[in-house]
């Protein structure tokens, strides 16, 4: 068992759109997810070729989701910690499949990706997180819970991050959430792996 199986688990259904061929996506959203499938090690990605089916939003969304990861101002570990939050609260197996790769290749173990998944398991909130984990991890379950923070919230993430990064940290929670809801609505599937050759 791997650290991405032990988050949601992927709901058999068809796409609602299918990932876009060629002429549906254009040559350079086509080129792009070729070139991202090879990165990450998969087919190209389902996400970008069935968000590619619109191109002008496309490439604004990617602009702004690039921002936020891999360019934000966070440390790419507690990034991933913080989307792998996301995506097991809001039963994203796409976005936890993708994120639980990136995510140990950022430096989170296995074991705290294993833990981050169980929501409301009493064993996972034990986990010998840090002080900035648990801050993470706090102000991500109480705006998807939520939709806002507690004053006693705020102020826990102002001890721990400066004004832009608390504002990056909220739209890092809201994108991802926005994201996995889309994923679902769109039932996009999973990316397998690359063929070995």
């Amino acid at each position: 068992m791997t650290a991405a199986d032990s988050g949601p688990e992927h709901v058999a259904q068809d796409p609602r759109l299918a990932p876009g061929r060629l002429r549906e996506v254009g040559p350079f959203v086509w080129g792009f997810s070729r070139l991202a499938g090879r990165v990450s090690g998969t087919e190209p990605p389902a996400i970008f070729l069935t968000l590619g089916r619109n191109r002008r939003l496309f490439w604004g969304w990617l602009h702004f989701a690039g921002r936020l990861m891999p360019g934000g101002r966070l440390k790419r570990r507690e990034t991933e910690l913080v989307i792998l939050r996301v995506a097991a609260t809001s039963g994203s197996a796409y976005e936890w499949r993708q994120h639980a790769g990136l995510g140990q290749k950022a430096g989170l173990t296995p074991a705290q990706i294993d833990a981050v998944g169980r929501i409301g398991d009493d064993e996972a909130a034990g986990h010998p997180w840090t002080a900035r984990d648990r801050m993470l991890l706090t102000v991500t379950d109480e705006l998807l819970a939520t939709g806002d923070l507690s004053d006693a919230t705020w102020e826990l993430m102002a001890a721990h991050l400066d004004e832009r990064t608390r504002i990056e940290l909220l739209m890092l929670v809201g994108h991802y959430r926005m994201l996995a809801t889309t994923l679902q609505a769109l039932r996009v599937q999973p990316d397998a792996g690359r063929p070995k050759k």
